[in-house]
């Protein structure tokens, strides 16, 4: 199985951190925020990863390499000055990942989710990983039901963590599902991908699972320093 590790973001929320650093080559705990991710990776069996840049971005393969100090093999899909969104990220990156499942995983979270817990392939066209609402995201984003599938509505929702295993067929029929909205018409697309995870959701090919142990949205200054100190 291959990976993409989602580290395209412009940080905004945890600057002045981010004026010189992007935030998954952050440090909590003595290391990078992306290499606790590389080392699970590799500790599974993936051996290929596609890392999407954006801010800074000549400073990920500066401290991170061709991957052979993880054990992998990392390419790099740079997205230029403007991120290409979650989305338009994944389609990029599908140059590299090939036409078989591949899992995902945000750049600027921490976790001890075991990632040998997902299934080979999704029960459909994504499975995503679902954790208890934070704080500073009470509402949540999906509602993981009894059945293991996952519904937009209808009953308490979950938090997205930011891990999950996809098929790029998902991608499919993006431009019908995204329409006109702004960035989809840019060369190459901008777009987010939750819409296309409610569309798989209202079609029923969504599933997921829920994680009930520890994970970080490193989104500020001070839940760094708290996951550093943790850590730590």
């Amino acid at each position: 199985m291959k990976a993409l590790i989602f580290a395209a973001g412009l940080g905004e929320r945890m600057r002045p951190l981010t004026d010189s650093t992007p935030k998954p080559l952050l440090r909590a705990g003595g290391k990078p925020l992306i290499a606790w991710h590389l080392e699970r990776l590799a500790a599974i069996g993936v051996r290929e990863v596609v890392v999407n840049t954006s801010w800074l971005a000549a400073q990920f393969p500066a401290a991170l390499g061709d991957g052979a100090a993880f054990g992998l093999r990392i390419a790099y899909s740079d997205e230029g000055p403007v991120p290409l969104e979650t989305g338009g990220g994944m389609l990029q990156a599908l140059d590299w990942l090939g036409e078989a499942p591949f899992l995902a995983v945000n750049g600027d979270i921490w976790t001890d989710f075991d990632f040998a817990r997902l299934p080979r392939e999704p029960d459909g066209d994504v499975h995503l990983v679902m954790v208890d609402n934070p704080s500073h995201h009470p509402q949540g984003d999906f509602v993981l039901q009894p059945d293991g599938r996952l519904r937009e509505d209808g009953g308490e929702r979950l938090t997205f963590s930011g891990i999950g295993l996809y098929r790029p067929t998902l991608l499919d029929d993006w431009r019908a599902v995204i329409g006109d909205t702004p960035g989809a018409g840019d060369v190459p697309p901008r777009f987010r991908l939750a819409p296309l995870l409610r569309a798989a959701m209202r079609r029923g090919a969504a599933s997921g699972e829920h994680h009930a142990g520890a994970w970080t949205d490193v989104g500020t200054p001070e839940r760094l320093r708290q996951l550093d100190a943790t850590l730590t």
